[in-house]
């Protein structure tokens, strides 16, 4: 982790900080004095842009009530209302105790009721086993937060959750908002006043998961909020994501999350971070299915689908982490270092096994370790024996790190323009290699723009050049662990490529319905699904390519049907609820002849009548030429609302499961991100001899997918289309089968 008392960047403005990355800052939407902008809604009538609460009065109020303060010792409100005083003096605010029966508590004034408070009050304290009977007089007496530590509700199930509907909706009415309930202290934290530079600012559904990131401040890292969100029945973790991003101290937002509480807003609350610069980084929990139910029971809110809410959280920029050690780490670092000047990473090592081992991993992790050129080794070897290896990793061998030559290795691989990130695995302390290395590689680090990254592999820590020469240092990210280093600086190459190139999707989101969506309209039936032929007819209408086809009611139809599509022909049995044709024998391909698409006809229509299908007719298509199936469809996630789904097809889909997800609003880009997410990508490009396929067609299929999830909205609740036929380049894509569910 970076341990240091002094920021890399050389302003505390966040249009500054901005700027330096290349990118102009985001607009900064408030609640209260709203512009022409904040109305703006897509074409489902859904927000586009972030509305950011005013929560300065909540983190620095003026005026503080605490609503069941006590000074009897042994009791739990004791505690509190004795580290809420402790607060109160910090950030200067003036507490107000309030108990009905106490003239005064730790020699305050102590008043009966919230009516009574001698002033209006910025936020309200509640430690009460109840706060709903207190929202109605906290309203009446303008209180602009409240904080309820109460448990009980969403979190113990159906009845709690009902409570916390009650709640909610009184704080609305009230005009109040309200932290919690089941929530903790940790907002009014003791944070250390006397660090600097770009802060982390955090945020935890569970209080303890935050204490490893609030600890850095001990390292050096300064942390600058602490927002413990609990069961957030009303400002929640969407609400911090786009306060902090505002604030100008805030180099990273470091989260930890168990669920969220509504989709939709953490979106908008990433898109506007992502306008900003701000890094994001998140441990969420729910990525298996133990996990999403324990969460569940903590926080009593939905954990949504976890393939969904990491497409969500890549698609805008959010990084996801596994363990708190590395969302200390890579939000340490993403808060503190400077933009790239290069993407290069060179790894260099006292020992050639060290720097060998690094960097097999580091490639393994996806960062590039550009091979340094002729020249640049010749400048090396002058220092380092010729018969060690210079190209990428470095090895010094380890003698030079004991004099003058050490500073010159490392000054001239900094020196390097590919390179933009120098690693120095040290696995252990041998001294006075290691200290002379480490004050070497702190020394350079001033006077570069380049992030230098330390290893330090000591499981000890207690070492002079580990807690004094690296930690002392503003400009060393130092680790403990190859892996939190690796993970960290591959956030930070991506965190700075995404941003650098960052458009949101929220600005090019569809305002008012398309024709497409007139004709689509029409042809929904609420409650059913949609045979075959009805859901073609609704691809057609947004524009999506379907095989001629015919649907008839006869034998002699279904030959001139026939003649008129051209053989070869495939023939399927249609009709509403009819999702699996092939399974029940209801498909035929490649029929050449008069007489096997009259007797397929008897078929089909034999089979459906044996398997009490009522068909509304046979389909007679037209036979497609081979090329990659795959398929595309739409679904609702509880979270998000419609997600839209790219992957192989075929009879396979279900088998393979190569699938990658987004929610819409995105743009080509995210479009074509799909595609490389997919582990059959490589037949897309052709293989064994086959002609690379039109994936330009199947992008625009994608989108206009995406579009009629946006249009349709909740009337579609699912649509597939199953197989896609992707031909060869330059020929399109045909949706050979589809099936659409209407609410």
């Amino acid at each position: 982790m970076l341990g240091s008392t002094h920021g890399t960047l050389t302003t505390n403005s966040r249009h500054a900080r901005v700027a330096a990355c290349g990118r102009p800052p985001g607009p900064a939407v408030h609640v209260h004095g709203r512009t022409a902008a904040d109305e703006d809604v897509d074409v489902s009538g859904r927000p586009l842009h972030s509305a950011v609460p005013d929560l300065g009065r909540f983190f620095r109020p003026e005026s503080v009530a605490v609503v069941g303060a006590s000074d009897t010792e042994g009791r739990p409100n004791t505690g509190i209302t004795r580290q809420l005083i402790a607060w109160a003096e910090r950030v200067g605010a003036r507490l107000h105790p309030v108990h009905p029966s106490r003239p005064a508590v730790f020699g305050l004034p102590c008043v009966p009721s919230v009516a009574d408070l001698p002033e209006p009050v910025d936020l309200a304290v509640l430690l009460v086993r109840d706060p709903l009977p207190l929202m109605e007089e906290l309203a009446s007496a303008k209180v602009k937060f409240a904080v309820a530590f109460a448990s009980g509700f969403a979190e113990t199930g159906a009845e709690g959750a009902a409570a916390q509907a009650r709640l909610s909706a009184a704080a609305r009415r009230g005009g109040l908002r309200l932290l919690g309930p089941n929530t903790n202290l940790n907002a009014f934290e003791e944070f250390r006043e006397d660090l600097e530079g770009p802060a982390i600012a955090l945020i935890t559904q569970s209080g303890h998961q935050g204490r490893p990131v609030f600890t850095l401040q001990e390292l050096g890292i300064r942390l600058s909020h602490w927002a413990p969100t609990g069961n957030e029945a009303d400002l929640e973790t969407a609400d911090f994501i786009s306060y902090f991003a505002s604030r100008p101290e805030v180099g990273a937002i470091a989260m930890y999350v168990e669920g969220l509480k509504d989709g939709r807003s953490f979106l908008l609350a990433a898109d506007h971070a992502a306008r900003a610069g701000v890094p994001v980084v998140a441990v969420k929990v729910g990525r298996t299915e133990t996990g999403a139910r324990t969460a569940a029971s903590h926080t009593g809110k939905l954990t949504g689908s976890d393939a969904v809410v990491d497409a969500a959280m890549r698609q805008f920029g959010v990084i996801r982490v596994d363990g708190l050690d590395e969302l200390q780490d890579t939000a340490a670092l993403l808060a503190r270092a400077r933009p790239p000047l290069a993407e290069g990473v060179v790894v260099y090592s006292i020992s050639g096994g060290t720097g060998a081992h690094f960097a097999d991993l580091a490639t393994a992790a996806g960062l590039p370790l550009p091979t340094l050129d002729a020249e640049k080794q010749a400048e090396l070897h002058q220092w380092i024996p010729g018969e060690l290896s210079v190209a990428n990793p470095v090895d010094n061998g380890g003698h030079p790190v004991g004099d003058w030559r050490g500073r010159k290795i490392i000054d001239a691989i900094l020196a390097d323009p590919s390179v933009g990130v120098l690693i120095c695995p040290i696995t252990g302390p041998f001294p006075p290699m290691s200290d002379k290395l480490a004050q070497d590689l702190v020394d350079a680090a001033e006077h570069t723009d380049k992030l230098v990254c330390v290893v330090w592999g000591s499981p000890v820590g207690t070492e002079p050049a580990y807690r004094t020469t690296l930690l002392g240092s503003s400009r060393v990210a130092t680790f403990r662990t190859f892996a939190n280093c690796i993970t960290a600086v591959r956030a930070y190459l991506e965190h700075h490529r995404f941003t650098a190139g960052y458009r949101s999707p929220f600005d090019d989101a569809p305002r008012t319905p398309s024709p497409s969506a007139r004709k689509a309209q029409a042809l929904l039936r609420p409650g059913e699904q949609l045979s075959e032929h009805a859901a073609k007819q609704l691809l057609r209408a947004y524009g999506i390519r379907v095989p001629r086809e015919q649907l008839v009611t006869s034998a002699a139809a279904a030959v001139r049907a026939a003649g008129l599509v051209g053989y070869p022909v495939a023939m399927k049995a249609s009709a509403p609820q009819l999702a699996h044709k092939t399974e029940l024998g209801l498909v035929r391909l490649g029929l050449t002849s008069a007489s096997q698409v009259r007797d397929t006809y008897r078929d089909l229509t034999d089979i459906a009548r044996y398997e009490g299908v009522e068909l509304d007719g046979v389909l007679v298509c037209q036979m497609v030429e081979r090329g990659v199936e795959m398929v595309v469809g739409v679904t609702h996630d509880s979270l998000f609302g419609p997600t839209v789904t790219v992957g192989i097809g075929g009879v396979l889909v279900e088998v393979l499961r190569d699938t990658a997800v987004r929610v819409p609003p995105f743009g080509e880009d995210q479009a074509r991100a799909m595609l490389t997410e997919l582990r059959g990508r490589a037949l897309l490009d052709g293989v064994r001899g086959l002609p690379p396929c039109d994936v330009d067609a199947l992008v625009e299929v994608v989108l206009r997918v995406q579009r009629m999830a946006l249009e349709l909205g909740d009337d579609l609740a699912e649509l597939d289309v199953n197989p896609l036929m992707v031909l060869p380049r330059g020929q399109g894509a045909v949706a050979l089968d589809a099936l659409a569910v209407c609410r």
